[in-house]
C-alpha cells in the first residue's frame, strides 16, 4: 500500500468530474483519459456508476469512482457536492477537471479553489434555458468563475460567448479532437458495405440518397427542426436516419414524416457515417460538436447550423454549402437538397473536409495541449502525451 501511495504521488493525478455521461461529453472524456493513461498520468473519473462513460473510461485506463449525480441541478445538489468532496479527498488529485454545467457546479462548490481546477463547459448552460432560469445559470457562471483556475473552451466562439456574457476568467481554448484511427475514410466500396450491414436499411434502395443525423434526441440537437425541414424535401427516394436516443424520442417519432428512420441507442456510429451521403446536425447551441468532425474525417459532407464551433470546424470557404442559420427549416432543406442532388459538389466538399479535419483535429494534439495546461496549473514537470507541438489553433489563452 505504501509503495502504491508513493507511486501515485509521483504521477500527475487528474480527477475528471463528469455529468452528463453519454454523447459527446463522454467521448471527449474517454479520449482524454485514454491519452493521459498512455502518457503516464493517473486519470480518475468520477461519474454515475454503470453509465456508458464509467464503462468506457475504465476500459481506457482510468480509475473510476462512482458519483451518483443527476444531469440537472435540484434538491440532491448538496449531497452531490459532499460526495464530490469525499472523492477529491480520497483520490488526492493535482488537478480537478470538471466537465459540463452540472459537474462544474458541484465540483467548484466542493473544491472552492483549494485544488487547481479546470472547468470545461462543453456549451454554456445559460444558452440551454430561457427566462429566469437562464438568468440564474448565468449568475452562477459569473460567480463560479472565481473557483476555476482556467475555463477551458473547445472553440473561440464558445469563449467569446462567455466573455460577452460577462464571465471574467482565465481562458484557454483547445479545439475538440477525434480519434483519427477510428474515424477514417474507406475504399470506394465502404458505402455499399455499410448500408448492407445495417438491418434498419433493409428494403431501402442501395442508391437511395441518405442523410444521417447523429446526436442525443433532445432540444439542443434540433432534430425537431430537421423533421420540419424534411417535410420540404423533394429529393426522390431520400431517407433520413436519426442515430441516437434521448428524452425527445417519443415526440420526434410521432411527428416524423415518411422516410425517417430511428436507430435508438447506438454504440458505434461509424457504419452510419459510412452509409451516409450527408451528415446533418441542426443544433440550437454547441461548444464544438464532435459528430460533424467524425463525419468529415470519414470523408462525408456535413450540414450544420451556425452555432458555436461550427465555423471553426469547417474548411475555409465551406460556409456557403455547409452552414445554415439555427431554427430555419427552409435553409436546412435547401442545403441538404443541394448536396444530395449535385454529386460533383458533394464530392468536392467531402474531399476538402477530409483533408482539413485530418490535418487539424487529431485528438492526440488536443490531449497534449490539455496536458500542457495541467502542467502550468500545478507548476511541475510531468509526462505529457507524445504529440505535435502545440500550435496557436489548438491552444490559445486569454487572461482576465
Amino acid at each position: 500500500m505504501l509503495h502504491m501511495r508513493r507511486t501515485e504521488e509521483r504521477q500527475l493525478t487528474v480527477l475528471h468530474l463528469v455529468q452528463p455521461v453519454d454523447g459527446g461529453v463522454a467521448r471527449v472524456v474517454t479520449d482524454l483519459v485514454r491519452a493521459q493513461a498512455g502518457a503516464g498520468l493517473r486519470p480518475v473519473v468520477a461519474c454515475p456508476p454503470g453509465s456508458p462513460l464509467a464503462l468506457g473510461a475504465a476500459a481506457a485506463g482510468a480509475e473510476v469512482r462512482g458519483w451518483s449525480a443527476t444531469r440537472a441541478p435540484g434538491p440532491r445538489l448538496a449531497g452531490e457536492v459532499a460526495a464530490a468532496r469525499r472523492i477529491v479527498r480520497a483520490s488526492r488529485p493535482h488537478v480537478v477537471h470538471a466537465h459540463s454545467a452540472k459537474a462544474g457546479l458541484a465540483g467548484r462548490i466542493a473544491v472552492r479553489g483549494r485544488v487547481p481546477t479546470v472547468f470545461q463547459p462543453h456549451a454554456w448552460s445559460f444558452e440551454a434555458v430561457g427566462g429566469r432560469t437562464a438568468e440564474l445559470a448565468l449568475g452562477w457562471e459569473r460567480f463560479g468563475a472565481r473557483w476555476a483556475d482556467h475555463i477551458l473552451c473547445v472553440s473561440e466562439s464558445e469563449r467569446r460567448t462567455g466573455q460577452e456574457a460577462g464571465i471574467a476568467a482565465r481562458w484557454s481554448v483547445i479545439h475538440n479532437g477525434i480519434d483519427l484511427d477510428r474515424f477514417r475514410p474507406g475504399d470506394p466500396t465502404v458505402r455499399a458495405e455499410a448500408r448492407a450491414s445495417l438491418p434498419l436499411l433493409e428494403g431501402v434502395a442501395s442508391d437511395a440518397p441518405l442523410v444521417v443525423c447523429v446526436g442525443r434526441l433532445s432540444r439542443q440537437k434540433g432534430q425537431d427542426v430537421l423533421l420540419r425541414a424534411w417535410r420540404r424535401m423533394t429529393v426522390p427516394g431520400a431517407r433520413l436516419v436519426l442515430v441516437g436516443d434521448g428524452p425527445d424520442r417519443a415526440g420526434l417519432e410521432q411527428s416524423a414524416p415518411p422516410g425517417v428512420l430511428f436507430t435508438g441507442a447506438c454504440e458505434d456510429v461509424r457504419p452510419w457515417i459510412h452509409a451516409a451521403d450527408v451528415l446533418v446536425l441542426p443544433s440550437r447551441w454547441e461548444g464544438m460538436a464532435l459528430a460533424p468532425l467524425e463525419a468529415m474525417a470519414c470523408g462525408r459532407a456535413v450540414v450544420m447550423t451556425d452555432v458555436n464551433g461550427a465555423r471553426e470546424s469547417l474548411p475555409p470557404g465551406h460556409e456557403e454549402h455547409c452552414l445554415v442559420p439555427p431554427e430555419d427549416p427552409a435553409a436546412l432543406a435547401a442545403a441538404l437538397t443541394a448536396l444530395l442532388t449535385d454529386p460533383d459538389l458533394r464530392e468536392a466538399v467531402s474531399r476538402r473536409a477530409l483533408r482539413h479535419t485530418r490535418a487539424a483535429f487529431d485528438v492526440r494534439r488536443t490531449a497534449g495541449a490539455v496536458a500542457g495546461l495541467y502542467e502550468e496549473l500545478v507548476g511541475m514537470s510531468c509526462p505529457t502525451t507524445p504529440t505535435t507541438p502545440t500550435t496557436p489553433t489548438t491552444r490559445k489563452r486569454t487572461e482576465r
